[in-house]
């Protein structure tokens, strides 16, 4: 029994990471359509926030990763989309160059500054018992954090002003914008919501992982792969194929390697985008957020 509970939070703890290693750019590809080849890099950035505030400033490890990181990186990411992103607009292949470009020149920058080494925090809490067994009690932070954050997501979405905004805006800018809207506003807050959920996720991961130039490498194919497997649809797409994928990557990972684990999420996505090309939410959630 004991190794099942540790088999069933296993698999919740990678349900956990794909969310929120996801979320931020399903908000900016479901909600603006646009393909940001930077977002690896963006949660690169939560991370070493986290890092250099906590080690070379002496922030509090909490505040650095909730406060800190998410408020840095999304101010970027408003920054990126005022003086890059805003004047490409419509025009795919353009957006997804200079992006690339943005990450490639992120990824050097960085290096040149802190070198192409890892670099990392403790985690901040301790194990847990369960039988003979013991896990990171920062796994169970995962779990529950990244609840609360897709239940953010849906609240700000659902409940605010903001997020009535941003629906309306990115289903019709001109039919917003006779209403009232600012949809200028509302991108460059949307762009910068993405950037910040992006930044978030690098840094709650960055005590597990650590944090290198490269890092964004490491996370963005995952990420991709979850949001078209999910949908247009952000927050049930993104809760949707976490779930699934996250479940096979995790089970397999399990009875075999983590190699193989990854291996068998790939394959999963590609047989359920040969079945579902308009993704999970595009073919059983289609008026979910």
């Amino acid at each position: 029994m004991d190794w099942f509970i540790l088999f069933v939070l296993e698999v919740l703890t990678a349900i956990a990471t794909l969310a929120l290693i996801s979320v931020g750019l399903a908000v900016v590809f479901g909600m603006m359509k646009i393909i940001n080849l930077a977002h690896g890099e963006f949660m690169m950035l939560g991370g070493y926030v986290t890092i250099l505030a906590t080690n070379q400033l002496g922030v509090s490890v909490w505040f650095a990763m909730l406060v800190l990181a998410p408020l840095m990186v999304g101010a970027f990411g408003i920054l990126v989309e005022r003086l890059v992103v805003r004047h490409l607009y419509g025009r795919m292949i353009d957006t997804m160059l200079a992006t690339w470009g943005l990450s490639l020149a992120l990824v050097g920058i960085v290096t040149m500054l802190f070198g192409n080494t890892t670099v990392g925090i403790s985690s901040p809490l301790g194990s847990v018992a369960i039988g003979d067994y013991r896990i990171s009690a920062y796994n169970l932070f995962l779990i529950g954090f990244a609840t609360m954050v897709l239940g953010g997501l849906w609240l700000l979405m659902r409940l605010t002003h903001f997020g009535l905004c941003a629906r309306a805006t990115m289903q019709n800018a001109n039919m917003a914008a006779s209403l009232g809207a600012n949809p200028s506003r509302i991108y460059s807050l949307t762009f910068g919501l993405g950037a910040a959920l992006a930044g978030l996720g690098g840094a709650v991961l960055a005590p597990l992982s650590g944090v290198i130039p490269t890092l964004g490498a490491s996370y963005i194919a995952e990420a991709f792969i979850t949001v078209i497997s999910g949908g247009t649809a952000v927050i049930a797409g993104t809760l949707s194929a976490s779930v699934l994928l996250g479940s096979i990557s995790q089970t397999v990972a399990f009875i075999a390697t983590p190699i193989f684990g990854k291996v068998a999420l790939l394959l999963a996505a590609i047989v359920l985008i040969r079945l579902l090309p308009q993704g999970i939410t595009g073919r059983f959630f289609r008026r979910s957020s």
